[in-house]
């Protein structure tokens, strides 16, 4: 007989040790953590031990609501594993560099930088991008009256 191939998906599962970002009205909103147990349908116990101070997050039950899949997993974590093997653990799968390199962490902070922007410094960006686009308009009329 011929044999049979099967292949999983390739979607993002909820499963012990995947990485969530948290969002929406929880306190915990902006920071990353590791699904470390599935309490039921709705809910899940997650541990952020990031080395950095603005993604860590303590252990604590969160909404499935609030969680934001990532692809990024933790390969070999238990089923309600402790703090010093969940942290063991994220520092082996490299998780920090991973989230730092990835698109979406530095999509949330060129968010962050823009809603820190003062007034003044939004006009000093509206300046520039006119100067930009003058010295751009510019070249271009160069290039056609050259043809």
């Amino acid at each position: 007989m011929g044999s049979i191939n099967i292949e999983g998906s390739n979607w993002r599962l909820v499963e012990v040790g995947r990485v969530v970002a948290i969002n929406g009205d929880h306190p915990a909103t902006g920071r990353i953590g590791v699904i470390v147990e599935i309490i039921d349908h709705k809910r899940v116990l997650v541990d952020g031990p990031s080395s950095d101070e603005a993604l860590a997050m303590p252990r604590q039950s969160v909404p499935l609501a609030k969680c934001l899949l990532t692809a990024i997993t933790v390969e070999g974590l238990t089923r309600g594993a402790r703090r010093a093997l969940v942290e063991e653990k994220w520092a082996d799968s490299k998780v920090d560099e991973v989230w730092k390199s990835s698109a979406w962490a530095k999509k949330r902070e060129q968010q962050a930088k823009r809603k820190a922007l003062t007034d003044f410094d939004r006009f000093k960006v509206m300046r520039l991008k006119k100067q930009r686009r003058f010295e751009e308009r510019k070249a271009l009329q160069n290039i056609k009256a050259s043809s």
